[in-house]
Order: structure tokens, then C-alpha cells, then sequence
């Protein structure tokens, strides 16, 4: 059994976000009254604000990307669990611009039910809203998933273009274009060899035998359809690179965008081993790599695993990426 650093397992939730609060008080605002983070500093030529949210357990996702050239809001919930909507209403009422409000929200049916009441609140005051679903999970890319694929480690990738995409003064419709067509252009597969631990028990979420791992897991500890045997991370990366590549049918002349993300319990050491086998696999494929992004990004607690992402990027979506950000968790 595995006990986290926490005064109780009530508190670990509320504690973790206050000391984000007082920690990056120069980047951003957070409204304990809602339960929401808003940015101190964004563009002043934005027409729309951004926001997202979702689940506690996957930091530095969301509230760690809120600030300049990303987003003006992130909406926390419990442990896996999806932020109300009246965390998602107030806290677009804050920050709405002249055009409204763009959700990013990932696919899950928690998230999009608060998202979509949120939506329906702020249309009876006529603030305009649209929404991006991010779904680039590759394993979740079945006829037999009613809810369709799973939002993951695409989201920030998606949320940093189009961060800089609304400081240019966007407008609300171009915004939600662009985001749909980046999720279109965008797909991930992560896997794991051990499950993270439940904060309500402190065991491991579920059990694998020895040399084996969970091939397609999700970032709430949803199990793959099969597991496999553990063997040599080049073998791995290819595997999962190709199915990525099979996915978005790259031409010839595309690149991509590629993050290496850690789960929550993979070193940085092998992140950047697994981030050489990738490129390895990408030049062998003809398949360009323009810009590259390694570390914890979107973690599922302390789930010893990893994902690729992959974003067919043209011009115009690599400049947005490269504009400046600075959030606690991205700056550059």
C-alpha cells in the first residue's frame, strides 16, 4: 500500500490548489469562492477568452497552462472527476471578451454534460460560446466506444496554438475552426506498466503481471483491450508510432508536432530515451519532426506510463506554437 504526502484524502485536492495559488501569484488569480483560476496577464487584442478544465490528478493539466498565450481560465475538479458547471459558468462570466467564451473540453461524458450546461447558462445572457472536443485518443478509436475516443495528451498542444491564435484577435468561429481541425490533426497512445494508486485506498488502481504492460490505457486508469509483453522500448515506440502515422495519413510534405509525455511516474531519463527512439522511427517513416515537447504534461497521478502525441502541423499552425507563452507549466 502507498500513502501520499496529504492532511487526509479530502484535502488533498483543496491543499494542492492553494499552494498553486501562492506559488505562481504572479500568473494567476484563483477564485475560492468557484473554484476557479484565471490568468493575470493575456493579450489585450483578444475578441474571446479560453478556457478549460477538467479533472483533478493530471497536473500540470489544466491550471497549469493558464496565463499569457494560453489560456484566461481553468476550472479544477475532485480526482478524475469533472468541475461543475456552475465552476465552468462563473468562471466564464469573468473572463469573457467582446466575442465570448471558447471551451476546450475533453471528451468525456462528465465534462461535456457541465461544459454543455455552462454553455446553455451563458447563452440565456447572450455570451457567445463555442466549444472544442479534444478526442486524439488512439486507443479509445472504436465502433464499439458510444462515446467515441478519449481527450489526453493532445490537449496541450491544442490549447497552446490556439492560446496564440486568439492573441492575434481571432474571432469566436475562426477559433472553434482551427480547434477542430487541430483535433482532427491530432492523436495520441500512451501505455503503462503499473496502474497509479488510488488516493481512497492507496493501491494500485489494477494489477500486472511482471514483464508485461497495459497497451492503450487511459488517463483515468482505464485498462487497454489487451496487454502485452514488456519488451525493448525501441520496439515499443515503433509500434506506437506507426499506429499514430497509420492514423493521420501524413503526405509527404507534412510535419509534426510530437510530445513525449510522462504519466506521473516515468523518469526523465527514459523520457528522453523513448523521445530519441520516436525521432529514430519518424526519420526512417520520411515523416518530418518540427518541434518536439518532453516531460509531464498531462499525468494520470502516479501511473508508471507514458504517451505519444502526434500533430500534423502546417506554417501557419508551427508560428502559432512557437509564439510566446508563459504559464507555470509552459514558458518560452
Amino acid at each position: 500500500m502507498v500513502s501520499y504526502f496529504e492532511n487526509s484524502t479530502d484535502a488533498l485536492v483543496p491543499d494542492a490548489l492553494a499552494g498553486f495559488a501562492r506559488a505562481h501569484a504572479d500568473l494567476v488569480t484563483y477564485d475560492t469562492g468557484h473554484g476557479y483560476f484565471t490568468a493575470r496577464h493575456t493579450a489585450k487584442a483578444r475578441r474571446v477568452a479560453l478556457l478549460s478544465g477538467g479533472g483533478s490528478g493530471h497536473e500540470p493539466l489544466h491550471v497549469g497552462f493558464v496565463g499569457a498565450g494560453m489560456l484566461d481560465a481553468a476550472c479544477p475538479g475532485r480526482v478524475f472527476a469533472s468541475p461543475h458547471n456552475r465552476q465552468v459558468y462563473q468562471a466564464s462570466l469573468a473572463v469573457a471578451r467582446s466575442e465570448g467564451v471558447l471551451h476546450i473540453v475533453k471528451n468525456y461524458t462528465g465534462d461535456r454534460i457541465n461544459f454543455g450546461i455552462a454553455a446553455e447558462r451563458l447563452a440565456h445572457h447572450d455570451i457567445p460560446c463555442e466549444r472544442v472536443l479534444v478526442d486524439d485518443d488512439l486507443a479509445s478509436d472504436s465502433a464499439d466506444i458510444a462515446s467515441g475516443r478519449r481527450g489526453t495528451g493532445g490537449t496541450v498542444l491544442i490549447e497552446k496554438i490556439l492560446g496564440a491564435a486568439a492573441d492575434t484577435g481571432m474571432g469566436l468561429r475562426e477559433l472553434a475552426d482551427l480547434g477542430a481541425a487541430l483535433a482532427e490533426r491530432c492523436r495520441t497512445l500512451a501505455v503503462a506498466s503499473a496502474a497509479h494508486t488510488a488516493p481512497t485506498t492507496g493501491r494500485p488502481a489494477f494489477e500486472l503481471p511482471a514483464h508485461e504492460l497495459e497497451y492503450g490505457v487511459g488517463i483515468h486508469g482505464e485498462r487497454a483491450d489487451h496487454t502485452r509483453r514488456h519488451g525493448s522500448v525501441g520496439s515499443l515506440v515503433e509500434e506506437m508510432t506507426d499506429a499514430l502515422l497509420a492514423a493521420l495519413g501524413p503526405g509527404p510534405d507534412d510535419s509534426v508536432i510530437a510530445l513525449v509525455n510522462g504519466l506521473g511516474s516515468v523518469t526523465p531519463l527514459e523520457l528522453y530515451g523513448i523521445f530519441g527512439e520516436l525521432g529514430r522511427v519518424l526519420d526512417a517513416r520520411g515523416t518530418g519532426l518540427a518541434r518536439s515537447l518532453i516531460g509531464d504534461y498531462v499525468t494520470a497521478l502516479d501511473m508508471r506510463g507514458f504517451s505519444l502525441t502526434l500533430l500534423v502541423a502546417d506554417a501557419r499552425v508551427l508560428d502559432f506554437y512557437e509564439a510566446p507563452v508563459r504559464t507555470a507549466a509552459l514558458c518560452w
